[in-house]
């Protein structure tokens, strides 16, 4: 008998019977997480095991987060005030309510810092994506975007719903094809077709929109991949629930009587206290990891339209290009993230 720990799967076809509104089930099973062939933090590879989920097919819309707040009266982070005790010494103006927007350089500029195309935009938020003056016309059917972690898990929490794991979100993008470099294969084009909304051009100061956008699009735009999930590579970032940690410190080397690494199961990231970005000595924020890429990710930069890319981001920071999507888990497992109370007051 195999040494190897399995996760619970129920076989494509036999989903829990549970109110999943229209999300997909993707049947537990095993994969090899992370890649050792682009950036640094998605290695090493590991194996890991993850129990059977319900899942959003699409990230969560405007419109259905305008749903959310209309029932509840939500307030977003970028709609508040920044409590300054929260960050010391810091400029009162930049407390007011915003949010982080990409400002395209009319002129190449030196990609070693993006300061040059992000801007801390005062009244920029999920209602005003582009600050104010622009409005959700035309785009309710697009990811909400300028959500903070806080915003997203309230969101799922009033839905009945959860974040997923890293794990969870990295098995369902790609779509059952284990080993390819993207969620629907090897190649970013097959047949020159654009099957996802990425960047074309020369990032940030030339978008040629040969996918047909700019920014986010609809989500459905593009193709779902082999599980029937669609916007999992491009269009916005994803927040998921795990702590961020580097993958040296996640992946285990304990190896089965066979000698092959044991797989982790139903791994839920690293500790809260060390995701804090190092050196960070006064504005210890903590931070998640988020997936998929967006619409700026592009070839000569941030090629992170792939399953297994993965970057940290602090719980207190909405942009112009992250959403979330959620996933419900059959009863019997158990809750992987935090009160919805405990992660407001940042």
């Amino acid at each position: 008998m195999s040494e190897v720990p399995t996760a619970t799967t129920t076989p494509p076809g036999h989903a829990p019977q549970q109110q999943t509104d229209d999300m997909v089930w993707i049947p537990g099973g095993r994969f090899t997480m992370g890649s050792d062939h682009h950036y640094p933090e998605e290695a090493p590879t590991h194996p890991v095991s993850v129990d059977g989920f319900w899942i959003d097919p699409h990230p969560v819309t405007n419109a259905q987060f305008q749903a959310f707040v209309e029932a509840t009266g939500y307030r977003t982070t970028a709609e508040r005030p920044a409590d300054p005790s929260t960050y010391p010494g810091a400029d009162p103006a930049m407390l007011a309510p915003a949010s982080a927007v990409f400002t395209p350089p009319s002129h190449p500029v030196d990609l070693r810092y993006p300061y040059q195309w992000w801007s801390y935009v005062p009244g920029a938020d999920w209602r005003h994506p582009g600050g104010p003056g622009t409005s959700l016309r035309d785009r309710l059917d697009h990811p909400v975007t300028h959500v903070a972690w806080p915003d997203a898990l309230a969101y799922a929490q009033w839905a009945g719903k959860q974040i997923p794991t890293e794990a969870e979100w990295e098995y369902a993008a790609r779509g059952g094809l284990p080993d390819s470099e993207f969620a629907w294969g090897d190649e970013l084009n097959p047949g020159g077709r654009y099957l996802a909304n990425t960047w074309q051009g020369e990032f940030p100061h030339e978008n040629l929109e040969l996918d047909g956008y700019a920014g986010t699009s609809p989500v459905g735009a593009f193709p779902a991949n082999d599980y029937g999930l669609y916007d999992m590579i491009g269009n916005v970032w994803e927040w998921t629930s795990d702590w961020y940690a580097d993958h040296r410190h996640l992946a285990t080397n304990t190896p089965t009587c066979c000698g092959a690494p044991r797989p982790r199961v139903n791994p839920a990231g690293g500790e809260e206290a060390d995701s804090v970005e190092p050196g960070q000595l006064q504005l210890r924020i903590p931070r998640k990891v988020m997936k998929g890429g967006s619409h700026l990710c592009a070839p000569n930069y941030c090629r992170r339209y792939r399953p297994a890319a993965r970057l940290p981001q602090p719980i207190d920071t909405s942009t112009c290009h992250l959403g979330f999507r959620c996933l419900v888990r059959p009863a019997a497992l158990p809750p992987r993230q935090g009160s919805v109370m405990n992660e407001l007051d940042l």
